[in-house]
């Protein structure tokens, strides 16, 4: 074999690789590819929210539609609506409101409610 030889096949290589990464990128920007579809202002009404990993096989993802969001659990066996139609935008703190919601049960179990959290807790 003589340089010429190694020359082309270098050659071709780099192009298929070329042409590899190109189709990924166009893919990923026309929504062939990828977790989700459009994001951001020029996105559309639906999205991806957040997602949290239960263990290696089930993770939960909360959706957006338009201003309602559902939760919903991904697994092997498929998929669960664990809650919908959540309003968005209710201006609450996250933390106030599991706060509220840990005292109303303690005090519905006859229990003291728990300073952890709350302002100004050790």
């Amino acid at each position: 074999m003589d340089i010429d030889t190694y020359f082309r096949f270098l050659l071709a290589l780099g192009l298929v690789l070329a042409l590899i990464v190109v189709l990924a990128w166009l893919a990923r920007r026309y929504g062939f590819g990828g977790a989700g579809g459009p994001k951001g202002p020029r996105g559309g009404r639906i999205g991806v929210v957040e997602f949290a990993p239960l263990d290696a096989k089930r993770r939960l993802v909360l959706i957006r539609r338009d201003a309602v969001e559902h939760l919903v659990l991904l697994g092997p066996a498929g998929e669960t609506v664990i809650e919908t139609g959540i309003k968005t935008g209710g201006g609450e703190d996250f933390a106030a409101a599991l706060a509220a919601t840990e005292d109303d049960a303690a005090t519905d179990a006859g229990l003291a409610p728990s300073p952890i959290g709350k302002p100004g807790a050790p």
